[in-house]
């Protein structure tokens, strides 16, 4: 949290003569007087900060004598996340020059009545709800990642400077965390979450929910077990409310330095279940693997589109002295991996696909003597073990109607191969 008590507007917003000129005409010259500086502290989450910025919440979240209330510094976004709950949206984008965009069940449409938004405005908006040091990361490094909440929604931020101003990727994190049977993942993957220790993948590209399947499964251990659990996140998304275990969230850039650092520190903190958002680094992922290896469940993510290439991936970002080692490693430390993407049906709506590997005898072998390419075939024929095939999955959803055969072929992997299947 930052004290930003006797703070300049200039170093407040961070912004040139005529971005604060909008700011004092907007909230009224009292408030942003060109002598006044902002008293008391303003919670904001992400990168430097911890606790959740609550954009409606009362002026009493703020210290007596501080003159504004969240909604005063930044009302313009606040309506703007109001507007794309309402809508029933998943995402909502900014861009100097366009009126805001939100994704509806995967469509992407301009807010109905918007203008345009001026770069300075857009400035202006965004900066007004970031702390000091936030705004120094985002001008050094031109990315921030954070979480910002409206009323009772949360949202995942993404700011980024383009083409000489800011921008804005803001996906809305769905208030209640869905079962993994609500998900509709098969019951291996709750399996996965019983085992005492091992590793588990969650794979997809960007916005597939991987987060989802991942809290999902964090609060299915919750919910039926005892159990010491650690999430490191960037940011965090999903809060729990421990039950059975007892649960620390810990947020890259807020509270540690990275994903490799906190991990490396977990494993002194008595960990059974680690939660990793994201296996960025080869200093992560070695870590993971001995995590996995000596008594601990560990969660991660993956930016691939499938087992074969999640295990490739993890593999190839080590030196080719050590991948012998390491596929040996992954070989006797994987439980399982979902690989998963969302498709609309054909109400409109996104509905969770998803291919499922779990670690048996033979797909151990697989990976430990670097038959990776063997690993579409085993799933194929794996259904008594729980496994199937993205295009198998594709397939059940097209013959029992959930989604269109167009639909499925275009989002399909192996489009030959899941024409093979529909004939059958």
């Amino acid at each position: 949290m930052s004290d930003l008590t006797g703070t300049s507007n200039d170093e407040w917003y961070g912004l040139d003569e005529e971005s604060r000129a909008f700011l004092s005409e907007t909230l009224g010259a009292e408030t942003l007087g060109a002598s006044s500086g902002l008293s008391g502290s303003v919670p904001v989450e992400g990168h430097g900060s911890n606790p959740s910025r609550d954009i409606a919440s009362p002026a009493s979240s703020l210290t007596p004598t501080s003159p504004l209330t969240p909604t005063e510094v930044g009302g313009g976004l606040d309506e703007l996340l109001v507007a794309t709950v309402d809508a029933q949206a998943s995402d909502l984008h900014l861009a100097a020059g366009q009126p805001p965009h939100i994704r509806v069940q995967g469509e992407l449409r301009p807010i109905a009545g918007a203008a345009p938004i001026g770069p300075k405005h857009l400035e202006a908006m965004l900066f007004a709800h970031l702390d000091v040091d936030q705004r120094q990361t985002l001008m050094r490094r031109g990315d921030l990642e954070l979480a910002l909440s409206s009323g009772l929604r949360r949202f995942r931020a993404s700011l980024f400077r383009q083409s000489g101003s800011v921008a804005a990727a803001m996906r809305l994190i769905p208030s209640d965390k869905p079962s993994l049977d609500d998900l509709g993942l098969p019951p291996a993957v709750r399996a996965f979450a019983d085992h005492n220790s091992g590793l588990v993948l969650v794979t997809g590209r960007t916005g597939s929910g991987k987060s989802t399947t991942l809290a999902a499964a964090i609060e299915h251990i919750n919910q039926t077990r005892a159990a010491h659990i650690i999430t490191i996140e960037d940011p965090i998304e999903y809060r729990y409310t421990p039950r059975h275990a007892v649960i620390q969230q810990r947020e890259v850039g807020a509270d540690t330095e990275s994903f490799a650092s906190a991990l490396r520190h977990a494993l002194r903190q008595d960990p059974d279940v680690i939660l990793l958002g994201e296996l960025r680094d080869l200093e992560t992922i070695s870590t993971a693997l001995t995590a996995a290896e000596t008594g601990h469940l560990v969660f991660a993510t993956l930016h691939s589109s499938d087992a074969t290439g999640s295990i490739t991936r993890i593999v190839d970002a080590f030196p080719e002295g050590q991948q012998n080692q390491v596929r040996a490693q992954l070989a006797l430390s994987i439980r399982g991996c979902v690989s998963q993407q969302l498709v609309p049906d054909v109400a409109g709506r996104l509905t969770l696909i998803s291919e499922v590997m779990t670690a048996t005898s033979g797909i151990r072998s697989m990976i430990r003597d670097q038959k990776t390419h063997q690993l579409h075939a085993a799933l194929e024929t794996g259904g008594a073990d729980g496994m199937h095939t993205f295009d198998q999955a594709l397939s059940a959803a097209v013959r029992s109607g959930r989604i269109s055969l167009e639909v499925a072929l275009g989002v399909s992997h192996r489009p030959s191969s899941l024409d093979n299947l529909l004939r059958r």
